[in-house]
């Protein structure tokens, strides 16, 4: 890796820092209770460096900037103390690991279950996660997705705000921990993502600008302030800072794919683009020895970056979040039209239906959210497992005022019937934490951030939801939690005693059914799938969905979401592997009752 601190074969350790606004890097460095300071030389292009450094894994370090502030390592591997304090020296070659022998998961295996370290469990640890893996594997998961660990300000936070992308973030426990961790999942045959956030660094403890202000791009404007820069001029360094950082989790940890955050908020007018180019060297490297998955989130659709070679394997990505999916079954379930959903506020169940079969509900259609502006590219050509389902994830619960999970206020039954529908096709499906049981936590958002911006979080928040008709009222505004307050934290750690009292105890069940039906019926005839989805919606309220899987057989989905009316159906040819309780019954066999779903399988295995 050309950042940071590098542990040498002769225990000596290399270090680099890209700073080409400053004139002057001192390395302040701590071995045991040795502190020194020593002059790093100006390697040309910005770059400064000191080699055979004696610094043994554990030393901390820092530098100093022309004589002035000392800032920690941006490429640090560990920062113990936070983002404001010294770096650690870390040797990766100091893990023995014992999964030498893993090469991962085909994606037609993957069934992902989203967390966050610090809410999943009361201790909030990788530590503690290990210990909830043999549950993961009852549920029937195939993959963990952990939400940014990348150091960010404070001991609270979603992560999307890191500001050192290689330290995970110490309030979960060391790097050794996170090893174990992915090491201990890979034992029970589960595969490990991490979320990483490329479109931003966080607001808080962000030193870059001070000594490299050339890492923006001022003539890109984000959400954040300006774009970081990807295609300016000395982009070259800033490129490889977060293609390193991809293969590092790979490599280093073991990770077996990245979920990239909002890749839409990245500017980048470069060719090949930086998503472009991170997905070939991941390809071309790690990729080369086991299955390495790359899943993207990006508002704006764009189908070409999903592309499938002969053989079906991904060109780049692996597959994109569906938010479209889940915005268009939101609607049906709940009504709500604020924000993004009024663009699925006519015909919800007909958009879903076409995620379903046609992966993007937006496939170049006027947005109206937008302005009018055409939203998305076809999308038909793609093989669902191209599209990751899901009806919660941390984005569609957090960032709601009070953080309610649609279990909270959907119609039961409603409910029942789109989980069936997500998780018995093709398309992976996706749980976020505490969904399974039917979690009574909330997911609030939640941060640690100084007196100033955390008074500007919470100024901000309630300015943004006082658009929402149900906060017209002022009493109602002053009811959104203060997300820097450490109780609003402590609110979304799931509660695990609930797996054994009603109706959690009910909804796990229902999950584990509906998983256990995936992974024998559905999951062995996935590989080779070919786009093959057809779709019809009757009387606005009954989707029917066919694919042709890999095998040839064909999968038949029938949901009826009418509260009252019964729905005639064809008669079911093939296999029934799933049909809502009480359906088919004697005579009604060809009908299907308000909130009922039936999904077949025919042809050969």
């Amino acid at each position: 890796m050309p950042f940071g601190a590098e542990v040498s074969a002769d225990g000596t350790t290399r270090f680099r820092l890209w700073a080409p606004a400053a004139r002057q890097i001192d390395l302040e460095l701590a071995v045991g209770d040795t502190r020194r300071e020593l002059a790093m030389v100006s390697l040309g292009e910005g770059w400064f460096g000191a080699d055979e450094v004696h610094a043994p894994a554990g030393s901390r370090y820092g530098f100093r900037i022309d004589g002035g502030s000392t800032v920690p390592d941006p490429a640090s591997r560990s920062n113990p103390d936070d983002v404001h304090a010294p770096s650690m020296v870390v040797d990766p070659m100091d893990f023995d690991w014992s999964d030498a022998g893993w090469t991962g998961r085909p994606w037609e295996e993957a069934i992902i279950y989203e967390l966050h370290v610090g809410a999943f469990t009361a201790e909030g640890s990788f530590a503690s996660t290990a210990r909830r893996l043999d549950y993961l594997v009852d549920l029937g998961v195939t993959a963990i997705e952990l939400m940014p660990l990348a150091d960010f300000a404070g001991r609270r936070g979603w992560g999307y705000d890191g500001v050192l992308p290689f330290a995970p973030d110490a309030s979960y426990g060391t790097v050794e921990d996170l090893k174990r961790l992915i090491e201990a999942a890979h034992a029970h045959g589960l595969m490990v993502l991490i979320d990483v956030v490329y479109n931003h660094l966080g607001p808080e403890g962000n030193y870059v600008g001070q000594y490299a202000p050339q890492f923006f791009n001022p003539d890109h404007q984000t959400p954040w302030g300006a774009s970081i820069n990807f295609d300016g001029e000395n982009c070259r360094p800033v490129r490889d800072f977060f293609i390193h950082n991809a293969l590092y989790w790979i490599e280093e940890y073991g990770f077996d794919g990245l979920r990239l955050d909002a890749i839409d908020r990245i500017i980048d007018d470069s060719c090949p683009d930086v998503i472009s180019e991170l997905a070939a060297r991941v390809r071309a490297g790690p990729g080369t020895q086991r299955h390495v998955h790359i899943v993207l989130e990006n508002d704006r659709n764009e189908a070409r970056r999903l592309g499938r070679d002969a053989n079906h394997r991904p060109l780049h990505a692996t597959a994109q979040w569906n938010d479209d999916l889940h915005h268009a079954m939101h609607v049906r379930l709940t009504g709500e039209t604020d924000g993004y959903y009024a663009d699925f506020v006519h015909a919800p169940l007909q958009l879903a239906a076409r995620c379903l079969a046609e992966g993007f509900a937006y496939q170049g259609e006027p947005s109206g959210y937008r302005g009018g502006a055409s939203r998305g590219e076809p999308s038909v050509h793609l093989p669902p497992g191209a599209f990751v389902s899901f009806l919660q994830t941390h984005d569609q619960v957090g960032n709601r005022a009070l953080g309610e999970r649609i279990g909270h206020f959907a119609d039961r039954r409603a409910l029942r019937a789109a989980i069936a529908c997500v998780l018995l096709s093709p398309s992976p499906p996706m749980l976020f934490m505490g969904e399974e049981f039917s979690a009574s936590a909330p997911f609030l958002f939640f941060c640690d951030f100084g007196p100033e911006l955390a008074e500007a979080v919470r100024i901000g928040r309630r300015r943004e939801f006082s658009r929402f008709e149900r906060f017209r009222n002022p009493a109602e505004l002053q009811r959104i939690p203060d997300a820097n307050d450490p109780a609003t934290f402590v609110r979304c750690r799931l509660n695990w005693s609930e797996l054994h009292t009603p109706p959690h105890d009910e909804w796990l069940a229902f999950y584990r059914q509906c998983l256990r039906l995936r992974m024998e019926h559905i999951v062995p005839r996935l590989a080779g799938m070919v786009p093959s989805g057809t779709y019809t919606v009757e009387r606005d309220d009954v989707l029917c969905v066919s694919w042709r899987l890999g095998d040839g057989s064909v999968l038949r989905l029938t949901a009826n979401f009418s509260a009252t009316l019964p729905h005639r159906v064809a008669k079911a040819t093939g296999e029934t592997i799933y049909a809502s309780a009480g359906e088919p019954a004697g005579d009604n066999e060809n009908e299907l009752g308000p909130y009922a779903v039936r999904i077949t399988v025919a042809g050969s295995q």
